[in-house]
């Protein structure tokens, strides 16, 4: 009765301030409050997510386990708000980076917990060329393209298609030449919280004209909790021969470079931080770890999915493992963070305070022929999947 109250209000006095946007606000929150309330509320209140940006509604969604684990999500950019893994004690605490309010998320250029589009990390001077037509993106990386523009995925509301207890799907429509890209891209991403702790991400994609498209997820952990110091004493293995060095605007020079020998090499675990200020050009040039690393194509689990890499965190037993369809991984070691950044539990998030383990196609590849291609046609459907595995260590 409230919706069509105000349904009516909009037609007999036409006031702007009782549109149709305030509508959805109120509908938004309604069906909200109708769900389950997150287990885990001491740093987030579901209703600092609630409001309508330009006419859609944003909201705050909750997935759960058997095992008592619990995922929370914005639909602005598809935002892995936290998520609650057990130590080897049984105890959850929230391993991924992120704000307690939809207003933070917002007021600077941030990628926390996000989907990044329409093309994951970098493109050499915001160009490339497509069936002889050049196309100019936008630069927002000192020269450069990064993580689809000005107003990528990370920066609008997504719809919400379907949800269950431990699922969640999001759709929207990146329209013909949004931040430079051609094509109308229609995209589906689907988050499934599994009873093996595991949190599984599938993506879809198609378009109406030829494009390039290459999506991932942003998410920052630290198995040891959100703000809870470095990551520089996680134990990381990557299953990985050869990595793509990059030049001084972290575009790779197109070179797959054989990890053994140098400070790249994750073959066999080793603490993030152990060779971390080698002397060696490519930690200079990235700050630390950066960089996309070439996957091995085996070994593979049930569903098909090329092993990528392995966390532990020691103090909490805490395990990550990720699987993959993608050809690459981004590993990135909290690099930029500075500290200014104050996190859900009201803490600074410091430099090296995280890692991203970003599934993914190589950067640049629509200049790097030789690369894998991240090219789509109509008719063609893109996918991409990545687990996120959580566990703990076996005594």
């Amino acid at each position: 009765m409230k919706a069509l109250k105000l349904l009516i209000a909009c037609a007999l006095t036409g006031a702007i301030s009782m549109s149709c946007n305030q509508m959805k606000k109120e509908k938004m929150t309604e069906s909200v409050s109708e769900t389950p309330k997150a287990k885990f509320e001491k740093n987030i209140n579901a209703q600092d997510f609630i409001t309508t940006i330009e006419g859609d509604s944003v909201g705050f969604y909750v997935l759960t386990n058997a095992n008592g684990m619990e995922a929370t999500f914005t639909n602005y950019g598809l935002r892995l708000v936290s998520l609650y893994v057990p130590d080897k004690n049984g105890e959850f605490t929230d391993v991924v980076l992120g704000f307690d309010k939809l207003e933070d998320y917002r007021a600077k250029k941030n990628f926390y917990g996000a989907v990044i589009g329409r093309y994951g990390n970098r493109i050499a001077k915001g160009k490339f060329t497509l069936d002889g037509k050049t196309y100019d993106l936008a630069v927002n990386n000192n020269e450069n393209h990064l993580h689809g523009g000005l107003l990528g995925f990370e920066s609008v509301v997504w719809n919400v298609e379907e949800q269950s207890d431990n699922s969640i799907s999001f759709t929207r429509t990146s329209l013909d030449m949004e931040e430079g890209y051609p094509g109308n891209l229609e995209v589906k991403v689907s988050y499934v919280l599994t009873d093996d702790n595991a949190l599984e991400i599938s993506y879809e994609a198609k378009t109406d004209k030829p494009t390039y498209v290459n999506l991932t997820n942003h998410s920052f952990f630290n198995l040891k909790g959100e703000g809870e110091g470095t990551v520089n004493d996680h134990i990381v293995m990557l299953n990985a021969d050869k990595f793509t060095p990059v030049d001084n605007g972290l575009i790779p020079t197109g070179e797959l470079q054989d990890v053994a020998g140098t400070p790249f090499d994750f073959k066999t675990p080793k603490a993030i931080g152990q060779d971390i200020e080698a002397d060696f050009e490519q930690l200079k040039l990235g700050n630390g770890y950066d960089h996309n690393f070439v996957l091995n194509e085996t070994p593979k689990n049930a569903e098909g999915l090329t092993f990528a890499a392995r966390v532990v965190e020691p103090n909490s037993g805490r395990t990550l493992e990720v699987y993959t369809d993608e050809p690459g991984v981004q590993f990135y070691g909290g690099n930029f963070l500075n500290g200014t950044d104050i996190g859900k539990s009201g803490k600074a998030y410091v430099r090296r305070g995280s890692f991203c383990l970003e599934t993914q196609h190589f950067p640049d590849s629509p200049n790097q022929p030789e690369f894998p291609s991240t090219r789509l046609e109509p008719g063609e459907t893109y996918t991409s999947h990545c687990t996120y595995k959580f566990g703990v260590v076996e005594n």
